[in-house]
């Protein structure tokens, strides 16, 4: 076979692998990481048994900056961007979550509006969804489109005890 036709090849099988991973991690929820000037989990801090008042959390911090209020049991915070059209679906599928599940509250950042947050938060592209617990606390992470499934899944992992 002719060394183009190798090249061919190889750069087709490289296509077909990046376009499996990106169909397998799209819109999927993930665990939750360390944010910028976020505060060690308590359990690797000294004296982690007493009852000392928490720092708020920052994703609780990024709710309050943009003028929303967490919900009562979990929040679904949502980055986007005016020309982002996953956005829009997005919006819907949260909505709809928040509508059917009894104290979650959706709130929308306009991303470009917003950039100390989104770069306080980890979030490189639109649409991100964060789900956080009752306390403002990150509990799970999606960038995509996620299913209503994926966002119920999260949610019911956000208000569990």
């Amino acid at each position: 076979m002719a060394t183009g036709a190798w090249v061919l090849l190889a750069a087709i099988a490289l296509a077909l692998a990046i376009g499996l991973w990106r169909a397998a991690t799209y819109g999927r929820f993930r665990g939750t990481h360390r944010v910028k000037g976020g505060s060690a989990p308590a359990r690797d801090q000294p004296g982690a048994g007493e009852s000392v008042p928490d720092a708020p959390a920052p994703a609780a911090e990024a709710v309050t900056e943009v003028g929303a209020v967490l919900g009562e049991r979990a929040t679904l915070l949502q980055f986007s961007s005016a020309f982002c059209a996953p956005c829009r679906a997005t919006r819907r599928v949260l909505g709809d979550v928040a509508a059917s599940v009894d104290g979650v509250a959706h709130v929308e950042v306009d991303a470009e509006h917003h950039l100390e947050v989104v770069r306080r938060l980890g979030v490189v592209r639109t649409p991100t969804t964060l789900v956080l617990d009752a306390a403002g606390r990150e509990v799970a992470r999606a960038t995509g489109a996620p299913r209503k499934e994926q966002v119920l899944a999260a949610v019911a992992q956000a208000v569990s005890p």
